[in-house]
């Protein structure tokens, strides 16, 4: 079932404001699914083989890896894989971030191989969508984006995006940017698997503008395998070996990330006030606050209420290279939670409650099974 409009949306403003407005109400429903649907996304295919350094062909080894993440997956219980393609098709960008917001996925994986005109780089890297830090990052963005133009009607499909735009690409990024944190988690543990598993080096994690991911309202992330350009790390990656290895990484970060989102969902469970049944006293936590974060971003924005949809009194903290954007402050865990309900009203779907304890941010989970 997909809950993104496909009629009446004829006026360009008017098909923004409904086809937001869809994509938010599809968020809302994540937390309610009773399977984890991952959507796993092979780069390339069909007329597209991607690049093919050292006559290595990218399409088939994305598929490959992604096949073998699949067939992990399915013998877990609640996960469910959807795949954008699962043989030698060729798939449209657009259409494989549609197909995780169709799946209304709760995570997005894509796999790629690099290519560089020095065959002596190598190496492994993950991807997020977001503004690209430096010109080697936007390169990439640009060379995969460049696929649109292999695409049937591309000028109207994309409504006039630019792959060899700057400006184009920081554009995409704007609305997954309420997903960053998500995705950044996810692609932290899959580069923790793929250097500690496997002694890949470690070209780290990154953001860049992927056109794959622009519709994909969801944690996201994009793998670039290794070099195909490198003799021995291209020899790694066509060989069963090498995709074996780099599929098991992925699979169990995929698990550790479901593990962790699992362990959170008692913030989801408990702040449903049903008329008629007695609560349990106020969990109060000295030394604890308790906030709620609404947004998270590599932009400073001013702390004034138009900016965040006429909430007051959002706070700013600066972590690493992103800001984090916080509504409310409490040391009792169920005044925090009906914090949370009024900002998810206000227009806030994914908002979810953090804590901390002398500054440090700390596990809301093992702090409330303390407490028991």
């Amino acid at each position: 079932m997909s809950l993104l409009p496909k009629k009446n949306c004829e006026s360009p403003h008017l098909k923004g404001v409904y086809c937001l407005f869809f994509v938010l109400f599809s968020c809302l429903l994540l937390n309610s699914q009773e399977n984890f649907r991952v959507v796993l996304d092979a780069g390339h295919g069909g007329k597209d083989p991607g690049n093919l350094g050292n006559n290595y062909v990218e399409k088939d080894i994305s598929l490959n890896i992604i096949l073998e993440v699949g067939r992990q997956l399915k013998k877990e219980n609640n996960i469910e894989v959807i795949y954008t393609r699962d043989d030698d098709t060729f798939i449209e960008l657009d259409e494989r971030g549609k197909i995780a917001q169709r799946a209304e996925a709760n995570l997005f994986v894509s796999v790629h191989c690099d290519a560089f005109r020095k065959s002596e780089v190598h190496g492994i890297s993950t991807f997020v969508l977001g503004l690209h830090e430096n010109d080697r990052n936007f390169e990439i963005a640009k060379r995969e984006n460049s696929v649109i133009l292999m695409e049937d009607n591309y000028e109207k499909r994309y409504e006039g995006f630019d792959p060899n735009s700057p400006e184009a690409v920081i554009g995409i990024t704007l609305m997954q940017e309420e997903f960053l944190d998500q995705s950044l988690f996810m692609a932290s543990l899959l580069q923790k698997n793929f250097v500690n598993d496997h002694n890949r080096l470690d070209r780290l994690v990154k953001q860049a503008g992927f056109l794959v991911l622009r519709n994909t309202f969801m944690p996201s992330v994009y793998v670039e395998a290794g070099f195909l350009t490198n003799d021995k790390e291209g020899a790694y990656l066509n060989s069963k070996k090498g995709q074996q290895e780099i599929a098991q990484s992925i699979y169990t970060a995929i698990k550790e990330y479901k593990k962790q989102i699992d362990e959170n969902l008692v913030v989801d469970q408990v702040d449903i006030e049903e008329p008629g049944i007695d609560k349990s006293p106020d969990r109060v936590f000295e030394g604890v606050e308790f906030k709620v974060q609404i947004a998270s971003s590599s932009k400073k924005v001013e702390l004034k209420s138009y900016n965040f949809k006429g909430v007051k009194g959002v706070e700013r903290s600066k972590i690493g290279s992103h800001y984090k954007y916080y509504y409310g402050n409490s040391s009792n865990y169920d005044e925090i939670l009906k914090i949370r309900k009024i900002a998810k009203e206000k227009g806030f779907p994914s908002a979810f409650v953090v804590a901390f304890k002398n500054e440090e941010r700390i596990s809301i989970s093992e702090l409330l099974n303390s407490s028991q």
